[in-house]
């Protein structure tokens, strides 16, 4: 394949589950009538960001993989003809949920699943009360786009993540997002914030060349409990190439959807002109597991 159209989908969403789906479904839908292949959504898109407060009530948001959600979206990837990146709450057992992107091949059957790997721990973002960290490991979808590196959020930080795709064969690193402005920020760190996480993964673009794409939601989210004036998703979903240059950005705070169009053909050439898998000093790099070197 020497072009593939990507379709992103930015959405502030409410707490009416139906209503979030059917938008999201009639925007697949017109991705699709402009010549997207393959289209990805936000995290945890069929809700509110219900990671604000710990609360076990929440975990009846939850769904079975598969089950009738993914009866839902399978159609939807094979009505419309795209490959589909969701991203789910999963309830694997009593007392045993995930964060689970799941991958639709175009004639609607689950391509792959991943499970996030990095659970983060923050006020607003208390993900370990509701998460259980992955046990997939890091391991690419096979589609019929191509090889996907499906991580999802907080993983995006880390290097490790993107390289181990990358070395069992990625051709692109997507990340669905759910990430915003605690308002007690000033301006100025809210901003350095958001240019930190465009510019870790325009880094992992560069460091595997490979082209990433990362969306996020827009939108204000209230804090349930009131101790916090919630959070303002910062959106800015990007397709970033892979020497890190940007093919698309979203605004902050628009909900927004958008055909990027990406040369895997240059792709490929950049890892030629740049072969970084080529040089790396895996003789040397013994330490990496271990979590801090005295």
């Amino acid at each position: 394949m020497k072009t593939l159209k990507i379709g992103i989908i930015q959405q502030a969403n409410s707490a009416n589950i139906a209503d979030n789906r059917s938008r999201l479904i009639a925007k697949v839908k017109n991705l699709a009538s402009r010549g997207a292949e393959l289209v990805v959504l936000q995290e945890l898109h069929d809700s509110l960001y219900f990671c604000q407060t710990e609360d076990t009530a929440k975990f009846d948001l939850a769904v079975k993989i598969p089950g009738e959600v993914t009866d839902i979206y399978g159609e939807v990837a094979r009505e419309y003809g795209v490959v589909l990146v969701t991203s789910l709450f999963e309830k694997r057992a009593a007392g045993l949920y995930h964060n689970t992107a799941v991958v639709f091949e175009k004639d609607g059957s689950i391509a792959g699943k991943y499970r996030k790997m990095h659970i983060p721990d923050d006020p607003a973002y208390y993900e370990k009360f509701y998460f259980t960290p992955g046990d997939l490991g890091f391991s690419p979808i096979h589609t019929s786009v191509g090889t996907l590196g499906v991580l999802v959020c907080w993983d995006q930080w880390y290097p490790e993540a993107a390289r181990l795709m990358a070395l069992k064969g990625a051709e692109i690193l997507i990340y669905p997002t759910a990430i915003g402005y605690e308002s007690s920020d000033t301006q100025e760190e809210q901003e350095r914030q958001r240019n930190a996480w465009i510019t870790v993964q325009r880094g992992h673009a560069v460091a595997n060349g490979l082209p990433v794409v990362a969306v996020n939601r827009t939108g204000h989210e209230t804090d349930p409990s009131g101790q916090t004036n919630g959070i303002s998703f910062w959106g800015s979903s990007f397709v970033a190439g892979p020497q890190g240059e940007f093919l698309f950005q979203a605004p902050k705070d628009e909900e927004t959807e958008a055909i990027v169009e990406i040369d895997m053909a240059r792709c490929e050439n950049v890892r030629r002109w740049w072969p970084f898998l080529r040089d790396r000093r895996i003789d040397f790099y013994g330490d990496l597991p271990r979590r801090f070197i005295d």
